[in-house]
């Protein structure tokens, strides 16, 4: 019976990645009630556990799982006082589930509703990343908020704010058009960007890094036509890809320029030099004008450092040039570091100190870690290494996470034994 259960778990598991998203989007479609939809979803799962293991698993699992959380939806709506469309339409589902999957334009739909919905801008962006692992990823809401630093009752009030403000607001549960689409893609680009960023951060969730992958190469297959929701993609996988070379054996960071490349995901770095090829095709260029987007001259950068086989070999020149290109899209200080440590790369560290000391003005770099790093390692390469050490306990005193404060000491001291030591 354990092998069975565990056969059982996997496949709803399997299957659920696979349904889940179209169960919720199709109920929440027709009944317009989020909570339901998700409530019926969850049902569904939770009985294919019970059941599978003694009755088998269904030859259709996701058509399974659609018609319980169907007759769970109907159930609950016959109760209360629903319009027949409603029910008429939940009919239907049992007819779709039994004979197979439904047609594809209707799936497409009910995802890119339910993406397109989750990341609304009336929404407060948290609120939009939220909802998003919710609603879309399924992820518990304790480890939501878990994630976010909260606890678990504020975290379901703020879903609940969500979902109330979406039905308040009568914001429409569609995929917007024309000009209004490329309007509203940046900002569920944004979403996803995000939702990357807490797994990827040293103290992230890591699993929130594999569902914003999921999502971007969901959104790439089902909007074919736009460049940067694959040059989303491939960036994801390309900074993904070094996830095993990270941390050491003792869990701390290690910096890029000391990690073993071996262990890099090389399937992944392939996958996404085949995208961004791609996207250099006639007819794949950003709308309108033809030049990459943000999101594409990220990748870029990120394939110039995964594709170095050391790195002596990386190409810093074209770095820049990238991220000279990205702060006339995107200009904002954090932008201007990484173009000043790319130049300082690429043209030595006094042209980075240069970069660095431009966008520091105004203060919106004070105190911020990575400003001081980048400062630090100038330094260091320029020959002050007493004063490099310094810099880097500095940073250490602002770092955003204990694994950075760590790593930052250990440079500050490498630089100051170099300092101390024979002809210095």
């Amino acid at each position: 019976m354990t092998d069975a259960r565990a056969a059982a778990a996997q496949a709803a598991a399997a299957a659920a990645t696979e349904a889940y998203q179209r169960i919720v989007a199709a109920l929440i479609r027709i009944t317009g009630d989020w909570t339901l939809a998700e409530d019926c979803a969850q049902e569904a799962l939770a009985l294919a556990l019970d059941r599978w293991p003694a009755d088998g698993v269904p030859d259709n699992p996701g058509g399974w799982l659609m018609t319980v959380a169907r007759n769970r939806a109907l159930d609950v709506l016959r109760r209360g006082t629903v319009e027949r469309r409603k029910l008429r339409e939940l009919a239907v589902l049992a007819l779709t589930a039994a004979t197979g999957e439904p047609e594809r334009e209707e799936i497409v739909d009910d995802r890119l509703r339910l993406i397109f919905t989750c990341c609304h801008p009336a929404l407060p962006l948290e609120g939009r990343v939220a909802l998003t692992l919710r609603t879309i990823c399924a992820v518990p809401t304790p480890d939501i908020a878990r994630a976010f630093l909260v606890s678990e009752s504020t975290m379901t009030r703020r879903l609940t704010r969500a979902k109330t403000k979406i039905s308040e607001a009568r914001i429409p549960y569609r995929v917007p058009t024309g000009p209004a689409l490329q309007e509203r893609l940046p900002g569920v680009l944004a979403v996803l960007y995000l939702l990357f960023t807490h797994g990827y951060n040293p103290d992230g969730e890591p699993a929130f890094a594999d569902e914003a992958i999921r999502l971007a190469r969901l959104l790439a297959r089902l909007m074919p036509a736009q460049a940067e929701a694959h040059a989303l993609l491939a960036l994801f996988l390309l900074q993904h890809s070094r996830r095993h070379a990270r941390r050491d054996a003792a869990g701390d960071l290690v910096p890029l320029d000391r990690q073993d490349r071996s262990r890099w995901d090389r399937a992944a770095i392939d996958e996404a030099v085949g995208i961004l090829s791609g996207l250099d095709e006639p007819g794949h260029g950003e709308p309108g004008h033809g030049e990459p987007g943000p999101y594409a001259l990220q990748a870029r950068i990120a394939a110039c450092h995964a594709t170095a086989a050391s790195v002596p070999d990386t190409d810093w020149r074209r770095i820049a040039d990238c991220y000279d290109r990205l702060a006339e899209l995107q200009p904002g200080p954090v932008v201007e570091l990484n173009r000043a440590v790319a130049h300082g790369y690429a043209h030595g560290p006094a042209a980075g100190l240069d970069l660095l000391a431009r966008a520091r003005t105004g203060g919106a770099l004070d105190g911020y870690p990575l400003a001081i790093a980048a400062e630090a390692d100038f330094t260091a390469r320029a020959g002050d290494r007493a004063r490099a050490a310094d810099l880097f306990r500095t940073a250490a005193a602002h770092a955003h996470s204990e694994v950075e404060r760590r790593a930052l000491l250990d440079r500050a001291d490498e630089l100051r034994e170099e300092s101390d030591g024979p002809g210095c």
